[in-house]
């Protein structure tokens, strides 16, 4: 079948089936295109708890899928590719995140959403770029801050918030190849053009943003900053889709990296997923997310407190680490 037959039968099979699809601002256009719901990983995490269908295929990550399942354990979450990994996630095995956990017992660990379903598992909290902020502000002042697994969300949200946290060394293979010296003179060729940038970025092409925000806080500032009409964009091109949508009228300007011959802003792990694999996904009812129900409990620990505190409800904090 072609791109246009596929379209069709994904959508036929859908309805047929009880089946929303969520698909991530990473994805390929054509696909945010089908999807029920676009957004980032709060947003889909969110979701994944509103919709009223029985069943979920979520067009992203594993990790993200773990977190509806882990979210929402009576639904069936499927995705397009099981392979479809996070470096992040790589960066952070579950051993070591354990040992380095078990160095600070009475921290509380606050761990980024592109983790294992294990990572989380022995987390305080689960934040995403987009409720970061409030969530660590929710953390008693008196409280030491473990955070990861990006140590450069983490160093951002540290000078934002004027909080010292213990970092994990890993970092997003996307935001980690953008090129300072060469975004320097890109600005120069564009000095109409706001520089935008994701807080996965190192410091170095943070230090040339105007604007530093999560996904949907970087497609917020396109639509509504009509004052510029050109925007210099540094995180995943994925984003770029929603972002035309909205401003057809804006010029958007990829933030290069270090290879001058390759524009590799691409998340090679998003881009695994295309409509043939959603096809087979929707007809087989596979690959299906499935945790232990144990794990999944403890996981759930971490994700509920995001959720309630990005809801504005009281939380309790764990005096120490028992795992």
């Amino acid at each position: 079948m072609n791109d246009a037959q596929l379209i069709v039968e994904i959508q036929k099979l859908k309805k047929e089936k009880d089946v929303a699809l969520l698909a991530h601002y990473y994805e390929d256009g054509v696909i945010q295109d089908i999807a029920d719901y676009v957004g980032d990983s709060f947003y889909l995490s969110k979701m994944g708890q509103q919709v009223p269908n029985k069943n979920i295929l979520l067009a992203g990550v594993v990790f993200m899928a773990e977190s509806v399942k882990i979210l929402n354990p009576e639904k069936t979450v499927l995705v397009p590719d099981m392979a479809a990994g996070c470096s992040l996630v790589e960066g952070a095995p579950y051993d070591k995140y354990l040992a380095w956990r078990k160095q600070y017992p009475d921290a509380i660990c606050v761990t980024y959403i592109n983790s294992s379903a294990e990572v989380k598992s022995i987390s305080d909290v689960i934040i995403t770029s987009s409720n970061a902020k409030q969530i660590v502000e929710s953390i008693p002042k008196d409280r030491r801050i473990l955070f990861g697994p990006d140590q450069h969300l983490g160093k951002w949200l540290s000078k934002q918030l004027n909080r010292e946290f213990i970092l994990w060394p890993g970092a997003c293979q996307v935001h980690i190849l953008f090129n300072a010296d060469r975004l320097q003179k890109l600005t120069l060729q564009h000095p109409d053009a706001l520089v935008i940038a994701h807080p996965e970025c190192d410091d170095e092409i943070l230090k040339y943003a105007t604007v530093i925000g999560s996904t949907s806080r970087l497609l917020e500032e396109v639509e509504k900053n009509t004052k510029f009409k050109k925007f210099i964009v540094a995180t995943e091109t994925g984003i770029f889709h929603q972002m035309q949508k909205l401003r057809p009228d804006a010029e958007l300007i990829q933030a290069p990296v270090v290879d001058e011959n390759c524009m590799c802003n691409d998340c090679p792990f998003m881009k695994m997923n295309n409509l043939q694999k959603i096809h087979n996904a929707l007809l087989t009812f596979k690959p299906e997310v499935k945790l232990d129900e144990a794990l999944r409990l403890k996981a759930y620990a971490s994700l509920d407190r995001m959720m309630k505190i990005t809801s504005n409800k009281p939380v309790e904090w764990p005096a120490s680490f028992n795992g």
